[in-house]
């Protein structure tokens, strides 16, 4: 096997010049950067991970932690930001946390063990005081979905009160009056926020927010269609059901429709997320685009930018806007 020495004299460069390009130094040349990586290509020279990590006191790796590790919402936040980092030579470490205080910290505290130079974490559970603790440490922390005033800079996230919205007065605008709501866990900031622009889209309509046609559910189909269920069960009617992820207005939809309610001619559904199933359901559902690959996108930016100096990488924005994505689950009351 070759060894860096060998590299060195190949590439007519002195041994700190090789490293340097091994750790992604940004003030070698390209010409510089080129002579030693095709002296290392000639020579099959494999960089020893581990050395290099000592000699530059960096793993070359980013820490990510997300809510769950199924479903379309964080499958395109984790492949965008795998995606990312992979292209500038990092790798990525996933975990989940579930929804969980305990669980989270236990994984967070499993990336720091990997001596991860980064953590993006879409943290839901833990406290805003454990998080600005958290980035007091030896390591850079991003949020996801989430907004921390202290911290606002490396915080990526929707506007998830405008999204809430959003869903609420596209309903009203084709006509409804008698509305459903399924939330999500509302511990969770995203829930309540979402629940406070459905409550906003209502009062400016001079509709009465009633309690008992607003469900808690658990951001899964099951816990959509058992709200769709205990909303039944209320005796109040309703003309449309807003919901607060398409994961839970796919699970209303199936359990209206197993009960004979026509969709959208008897009930109308709205979503949120715009997940990829979201446009194959029947009929296809209208819901609010979540922008989950942009704040995935610009939290890996931040971290090239700001961990790695990669001036390449800039991120642009940390507010996302979502937007309503028109199908054919909403139309005006029969």
């Amino acid at each position: 096997m070759a060894t860096i020495y060998e590299v060195s004299k190949a590439a007519g460069v002195s041994l700190a010049t090789v490293s340097r390009v091994m750790n992604g130094n940004v003030k070698v040349s390209d010409r510089t950067r080129q002579k030693v990586l095709k002296a290392m290509a000639e020579l099959g020279y494999k960089p020893n991970s581990i050395a290099q990590s000592l000699a530059s006191n960096r793993s070359n790796s980013v820490g990510l932690l997300v809510s769950a590790l199924h479903g379309s919402f964080f499958g395109n936040m984790m492949s965008t930001v795998e995606d990312v980092l992979r292209k500038a030579g990092k790798h990525v470490v996933i975990t989940a946390g579930h929804s969980d205080e305990q669980q989270e910290k236990n994984a967070i505290e499993f990336l720091l063990d990997r001596r991860c130079d980064a953590l993006i974490l879409h943290a839901e559970a833990v406290s805003d005081e454990y998080l600005l603790e958290l980035s007091q440490r030896d390591v850079e922390v991003v949020l996801i979905n989430r907004r921390i005033e202290q911290m606002a800079e490396r915080c990526f996230y929707t506007d998830n009160e405008l999204g809430g919205y959003l869903a609420t007065k596209a309903a009203i605008d084709k006509g409804h009056r008698d509305i459903a709501y399924i939330s999500g866990p509302l511990f969770k900031q995203d829930a309540k926020e979402r629940l406070e622009g459905h409550k906003r889209a209502l009062r400016e309509a001079n509709i009465t927010f009633d309690p008992e046609l607003m469900v808690e559910g658990g951001f899964h189909e099951e816990e959509g269609a058992q709200g769709y269920l205990q909303l039944t069960a209320v005796n109040k009617p309703f003309t449309a059901l807003i919901c607060a992820n398409d994961e839970m207005a796919s699970g209303a939809m199936t359990a209206a429709r197993e009960r004979g309610v026509r969709i959208p001619e008897q009930l109308s559904v709205v979503g949120f997320d715009d997940v990829l199933f979201a446009r194959y359901l029947y009929p296809k559902l209208t819901t609010i685009d979540n922008p989950i690959q942009k704040m995935g996108n610009g939290a890996a930016l931040w971290v090239l930018e700001h961990v790695y100096k990669d001036k390449k990488s800039r991120h642009h924005t940390n507010l996302f806007a979502p937007k309503l994505i028109v199908r054919d689950s909403l139309v005006a009351p029969e």
